[in-house]
């Protein structure tokens, strides 16, 4: 009895306005997270405008008032069900206790994995960007090594194709890395998105029976998919790869690299075909 009256005494805490005290009469919730009643937010804010700025009576973080008023604030559809089951009786609050504290976990986990969500789409924005880089950069390089080819004469065409080739050998063996790791992020992601939806219809729909059935194995599932380091993963997969192109002068024909040559991480592939035209 000790524990369900503190239960309860939680509850109405939970349920009563911090400006008026008294139990939520139309909770409004704003920007900050912080519900107030309607009419307390219409006194504290009378003297204020559509559009105008206004400081949260509790934490003063301010927010712009909507264009129809302070009565255009976010109702706090959670507020309204922790209102109506406080009014349930005293077996069915029992049993509604049981399931919000499940709710609780099971929004506490969709809280978990949408930040996880926001953080891999992240990633896989970075993979897209990287990929457009790489393609971008390494047409760079092949633009510089034809304009170096074309001051030349026919015989340095074939060293040409071999510079070129290396750097499409680089560019495939790079984009290939890329589309896998691309791909095991779009996987996660779409598990992810799932785990979202289901527990989104779950805390929606779901009745609390259904709640208390499905709560734990969400659980088990959400940390199953956070135990995927999507970030250091992508990192141990991908490591950095940096090539370049110089170009080479007739006047370094004694070191037989006519072209020029492209480093990638340290390893240079040079031009060799000093022969055909010495």
């Amino acid at each position: 009895m000790a524990c369900q009256s503190s239960a309860d005494k939680e509850l109405d805490d939970m349920t009563e306005c911090p400006v008026c005290t008294e139990v939520f009469t139309d909770p409004r919730v704003l920007p900050c997270i912080h519900t107030f009643c309607l009419k307390c937010l219409l006194n504290c804010g009378r003297d204020k405008q559509p559009g105008d700025r206004m400081p949260c009576p509790l934490c003063r973080i301010e927010f712009t008032i909507p264009d129809d008023g302070l009565s255009g604030t976010q109702k706090n559809f959670f507020m309204l069900k922790l209102l109506h089951f406080r009014e349930l009786s005293a077996g069915q609050k029992e049993q509604e206790k049981m399931s919000d504290d499940l709710r609780k976990l099971v929004q506490s986990d969709k809280r978990k994995i949408s930040e996880l969500w926001k953080r891999t789409e992240d990633v896989l924005q970075r993979l897209e960007k990287e990929e457009y880089d790489v393609i971008k950069h390494l047409a760079g390089i092949e633009d510089e090594i034809n304009t170096a080819a074309d001051k030349l004469i026919a015989g340095i065409h074939h060293d040409r194709m071999k510079l070129l080739s290396e750097v499409e050998s680089i560019k495939l063996k790079r984009l290939q890395q890329l589309e896998t790791v691309k791909q095991e992020v779009e996987q996660h992601m779409t598990a992810l998105d799932r785990f979202k939806r289901y527990s989104e219809t779950l805390l929606s729909s779901g009745t609390a029976c259904d709640v208390t059935r499905s709560a734990n194995s969400l659980h088990d599932r959400a940390d199953e998919l956070m135990k995927f380091d999507v970030i250091g993963h992508v990192d141990s997969s991908l490591p950095p790869v940096n090539v370049t192109f110089t170009s080479s002068t007739l006047l370094e024909r004694d070191d037989r690299n006519l072209v020029g040559t492209v480093t990638k991480e340290g390893q240079i592939f040079k031009s060799q075909i000093f022969e055909q035209i010495s």
